[in-house]
């Protein structure tokens, strides 16, 4: 029965025009100067053998979650999606409890890496989203590098809260092997039943070429933390300066202690289940291939 694979995290976003603006500035400067459309997505897809791609909106176009859910209605075997709402917004709250009611929309997705949303996390902006989501059974993904310790009082106070820690956890500096000092608070963040831990972008990290082993001591750390049904493989494509096939094998071919029932966890079916995406029977095989 071949492996399922279902990507994690993965953007889209539209042709740059005034009512769609790309953004300027260095902290942007890893997204790639064209659009990424979901037809562009679904031939990668096809290509790498990828069934289907959890659709993250960039944050950089705000709370806009129309492509991404878009792509879910018209191919929703292939695609969901992790939303953006504004945690500052009054209107925000009355959103949560029909979230899900969205066609193709899984849960919400959250950034507080930056100077520009950090703050939202320590200033009381957020404090309502916890117990609105944990009582409405919303997932969350969350990018939260350097703010461990935050995360971990919220895992330890809405035990119903399903959270995913976005790329591992750690700071996104390229080509820094002291960021993987900051494992250690990742790990101790298992202890907590409701939090699973994304190896999304693994390659980002990787001082070596394909197949990046300088990762596989790290990989296997998680693997043993959070066990297979809490770890899951993921892109952010448009992120990676390597291929869909490098990501995907450097899992599948490089890592000998991930085998079996623990890889078709870790590559796809632990995410579909931690996000109540149903994957049914057989596996939908992408046109063009049988």
């Amino acid at each position: 029965m071949a492996l399922r694979i279902v990507d994690s995290q993965i953007h889209l976003w539209g042709p740059n025009t005034p009512a769609r603006p790309w953004p300027e500035g260095r902290e942007h400067e890893a997204q790639r100067p064209y659009p990424i459309l979901k037809e562009t997505l679904l031939l990668q897809m096809d290509q790498a053998g990828v069934e289907r791609a959890v659709l993250v909106p960039p944050s950089w176009e705000g709370e806009r979650n129309d492509l991404a859910l878009e792509a879910a209605v018209a191919h929703p075997g292939r695609f969901g999606v992790m939303g953006r709402l504004s945690l500052t917004d009054p209107g925000s709250r009355d959103q949560v409890s029909g979230w899900r009611d969205q066609p193709g929309m899984l849960g919400m997705r959250f950034t507080f890496h930056n100077r520009h949303n950090r703050h939202l996390l320590t200033d009381g902006s957020a404090d309502w989203l916890w117990p609105a989501a944990e009582a409405a059974g919303i997932p969350l993904m969350v990018l939260v590098p350097g703010s461990l310790d935050i995360l971990d009082r919220i895992a330890a106070a809405h035990p119903g809260l399903r959270l995913v820690i976005d790329h591992v956890g750690i700071s996104l500096r390229p080509g820094d092997p002291t960021v993987w000092d900051e494992l250690d608070a990742v790990c101790a963040l298992a202890r907590h039943g409701n939090v699973a831990v994304k190896a999304s972008g693994m390659p980002h990290w990787s001082g070596e070429a394909y197949p990046f082993a300088d990762l596989h001591g790290h990989l296997r750390r998680l693997f043993d933390t959070f066990g297979p049904r809490r770890m899951f493989w993921g892109t952010d494509l448009t992120r990676m300066a390597c291929t869909y096939y490098e990501c995907i094998h450097m899992f599948t071919d490089h890592l000998p202690w991930l085998r079996g029932s623990d890889l078709e966890w870790v590559m796809g079916r632990g995410v579909c289940e931690w996000l109540g995406w149903e994957l049914g029977g057989e596996a939908v095989q992408p046109p063009g291939r049988s």
